[in-house]
């Protein structure tokens, strides 16, 4: 399975930015595709899941800004970001649970909120 996210790029503080994930190779296991961020270190922080293409969940820091979404035909996954803040700044992941315990991740995509 590979992950690629493409769609970041410096925005401006109140701007909007559209991430997105596609996946190919051996897909047929997966069901759940996630987003996280990495702002410093190594720690990456969860923000939205999306799971069998419909039921979403998000981290309260993004709630009510960020939507998650996935069109099947495309494989793709979306995160809609709005109402962007400087604090949302970091390497943006798509994350996506295998079978037996595997993990894929995406290389990431950046992104910049200017002040």
């Amino acid at each position: 399975v590979q992950l690629v996210e493409s769609g970041g790029g410096l925005v401006q503080a109140g701007g909007s930015l559209r991430l997105s994930c596609t996946a190919s190779g051996n897909i047929f296991s997966i069901n759940e595709m996630s987003w996280y961020r990495q702002v410093a270190g190594p720690q990456r922080e969860f923000l939205a899941t999306i799971t069998d293409g419909t039921r979403t969940s998000y981290a309260d820091s993004v709630k009510g800004r960020f939507t998650i979404s996935g069109d099947t035909a495309k494989k793709t996954t979306y995160l809609q970001m709005t109402s962007l803040k400087p604090e949302d700044t970091g390497v943006y992941f798509c994350y996506a649970p295998g079978l037996r315990g595997l993990q894929y991740w995406g290389q990431g995509t950046r992104v910049t909120v200017s002040s």
